[in-house]
């Protein structure tokens, strides 16, 4: 059986640990160094430190109380809030932090998480998405506000729709001429990252599925509208190998639109199912 984990997490306002309900109604708590050091007597494995208003005010997470932190207490820790770039995290883990946890910033540029990847190994790398049920449909929060956007997710469906029916001219009449697309790292289709525009896209991708698999269904989309014209698909697919043996792959799309066209898309998808079905 897995190990059970105690990871208290600690809202940060001005330095100061907050309560709140959502963000709202914040009260204080205390000093966090000094109930970080509680934590520790009491027996926590690990703690989270979140600054909880860093996007929203557009400035950088709290360096000096880290250092502050990393000097009194002897488990791991993670930081979050105010993080968009590598040299933000550089920052935190020379300060001493174990981890950093990105939020807004994953959803604006969700390249950052490959990069941070690349620099610091996937266990550096925490994502937090926050989210709210409005009106029975998921929504992602960004900065602690749902912004509305248009009908990209109708869009976005219709990609999934045409290409169930295997309309593969309908697919690329959604995309833009300066399209950029890119695959996940582990699948053999990233060699090509990134096609630009849609004859990259049919060339360097569709074609090439249709010759490594005997068939290739997608299941259970979920979309997500974000703010930034941007659209989350989760799903998961079935592939048939050449072989006969099927695979269930989870997955997430990213979708960037511009004018009702889709401009960009990212794919981060189940590794290990991935790589097993490519096996043949």
């Amino acid at each position: 059986m897995l190990k059970k984990r105690i990871i208290p997490c600690l809202d940060i306002k001005n330095g100061r640990t907050v309560k709140g309900v959502n963000f709202v109604d914040i009260k204080d708590a205390g000093d966090p160094v000094e109930l970080a050091k509680q934590y520790v007597k009491e027996g926590a494995d690990e703690l989270v430190f979140l600054d909880i208003t860093a996007t929203l005010e557009n400035r950088k997470t709290f360096v000096t109380l880290v250092e502050k932190i990393a000097k009194e207490i002897t488990i791991p820790f993670t930081v979050g809030g105010g993080i968009s770039t590598v040299e933000d995290a550089v920052a935190l883990i020379q300060a001493g932090a174990d981890k950093v946890s990105i939020n807004s910033s994953a959803v604006k540029n969700p390249q950052l998480i490959t990069d941070l990847k690349n620099r610091f190994g996937s266990q550096f790398v925490v994502v937090a998405i926050d989210t709210k049920n409005v009106n029975g449909n998921w929504k992602i929060l960004k900065s602690y506000r749902y912004l509305e956007t248009t009908n990209n997710a109708s869009i976005v469906n219709s990609v999934y729709e045409n290409f169930g029916k295997g309309d593969i001219p309908g697919v690329l009449a959604l995309f833009d001429d300066n399209i950029v697309w890119n695959e996940a790292e582990s699948n053999s289709l990233a060699d090509g990252n990134p096609y630009k525009g849609p004859e990259a896209v049919l060339n360097g991708v569709f074609a090439r599925l249709g010759s490594m698999y005997k068939s290739f269904s997608l299941k259970d989309i979920k979309l997500h509208e974000m703010s930034n014209n941007q659209v989350l698909a989760t799903l998961y697919y079935v592939i048939e190998a050449k072989d006969g043996k099927k695979y269930d792959v989870q997955a997430a799309h990213h979708w960037t639109l511009k004018d009702g066209k889709i401009i960009g898309f990212q794919q981060y998808v189940d590794t290990k199912k991935l790589a097993d079905s490519e096996k043949m």
